[in-house]
């Protein structure tokens, strides 16, 4: 287990980031990690993540034993990758059902798919920090500017029709 150690901002990203510290069970020493915080984080909170992990808000567990219908977050396409679905702020997949008998378990993603995945594929229980980002309106070009300066060059935005022949 791991302990939350602070909760910071990342420029670039819109969903927050958890500092996790883990004592290195090889070595005597402290292993700084940095998760995508769950929605309900808090600093002094205990994570834990494994097989025996219990089914609260920012544990990580395998998704073959969580029951159907849970909310999961920074889910992992192929089993030890490390989390590659549902990352964005305010996003989370869906435990549908399980097949026992093809090690599968089904999942609603984001965008409204749903995918069979390896039931060893692990995820973080929760949804990602951060929601509701894009509800407020930016309003002028100026915050415009600054939110894609954080991000990569596609902004402004020019239209091909109204470029030169």
């Amino acid at each position: 287990g791991g302990v939350v150690r602070e909760i910071i901002h990342d420029p670039g990203r819109g969903a927050p980031l958890a500092k996790v510290t883990f004592r290195n069970p090889n070595k005597f020493r402290v292993d700084h990690e940095l998760f995508i915080a769950a929605e309900g984080m808090y600093t002094g909170q205990f994570i834990y993540s494994g097989r025996k992990a219990t089914l609260s808000i920012g544990n990580i567990l395998p998704i073959g034993l969580l029951p159907e219908g849970t909310v999961i977050c920074n889910v992992e396409a192929k089993a030890a990758d490390r989390g590659a679905i549902a990352r964005c702020s305010g996003n989370y997949a869906t435990i549908v059902s399980h097949n026992p008998d093809g090690h599968k378990t089904r999942v609603r993603y984001p965008s409204g798919i749903k995918k069979n995945l390896q039931s060893d594929c692990r995820a973080m229980i929760g949804l990602v920090a951060g929601g509701g980002r894009i509800d407020k309106p930016l309003l002028k070009a100026g915050r415009a500017y600054w939110r894609f300066k954080a991000k990569r060059k596609c902004w402004p935005r020019v239209r091909g029709v109204a470029m030169n022949p």
